[in-house]
């Protein structure tokens, strides 16, 4: 189902398409994981980001950090949209919101292809926490993407290819970046989706 819904004059409808929601999520989670991690290790690298960013094992310690990022990145994108579209469902219908948003998770998933044979247990595993993630945000109002509980924290921090003893102290800062571009991607989500019609559309769209 595909509706539109008049926002501000002179600017484009915001959407209510299950489908192009899908989409949004997937390319918002790849930019927010691959920017937090590249960001990072390229301020880390300075005037030596050239030869850090030739040597192999540090580009495959790189490309591990931003797959382990990106699968708990995408269920915080859930978690968003979770949380912003639960004020627009009838009463007594939030369970169903977040079954219909399991489906679009996976849609959003597939539409960011496959990840690599090394990092299928780890997409598996963040992508069958979902359910159970978006349940227990239920049990508490919903909050904004600057106060969530960020899932992509922990394997950001646990993966980052820069030595701990080079980044003491700078925890603070790299969970900022995070959050900067979670609450970033809310902005976005907001100008461009009707919130109402979209949650009316997925509910309608959920298979039974």
């Amino acid at each position: 189902m595909s509706l539109a819904f008049p926002w501000l004059p002179g600017r484009r409808r915001a959407s209510a398409d299950p489908a192009a929601f899908a989409g949004f999520l997937a390319r918002q989670g790849a930019y927010v994981a691959q920017k937090t991690v590249f960001d990072y290790c390229r301020v880390k690298a300075g005037r030596q980001e050239r030869a850090l960013f030739a040597d192999p094992a540090f580009l495959a310690a790189l490309h591990h950090c931003r797959w382990q990022t990106f699968h708990w990145t995408m269920l915080d994108m859930a978690a968003m949209a979770e949380s912003w579209l639960r004020p627009h469902v009838p009463r007594g219908a939030e369970p169903a919101l977040a079954a219909a948003l399991v489906p679009l998770h996976a849609r959003a998933l597939s539409l960011a292809g496959p990840p690599p044979e090394e990092e299928r247990a780890a997409a598996e595993a963040a992508r069958q926490a979902l359910p159970g993630h978006l349940a227990a945000l239920q049990l508490a109002p919903p909050q904004p993407a600057n106060r969530l509980r960020l899932l992509a924290e922990a394997p950001l921090l646990a993966t980052l290819p820069i030595h701990p003893d080079r980044r003491r102290g700078e925890t603070p800062a790299i969970k900022g970046a995070l959050r900067f571009l979670v609450v970033s991607a809310q902005q976005e989500m907001e100008r461009r989706f009707a919130p109402g019609p979209l949650a009316a559309a997925l509910l309608h769209d959920r298979p039974p």
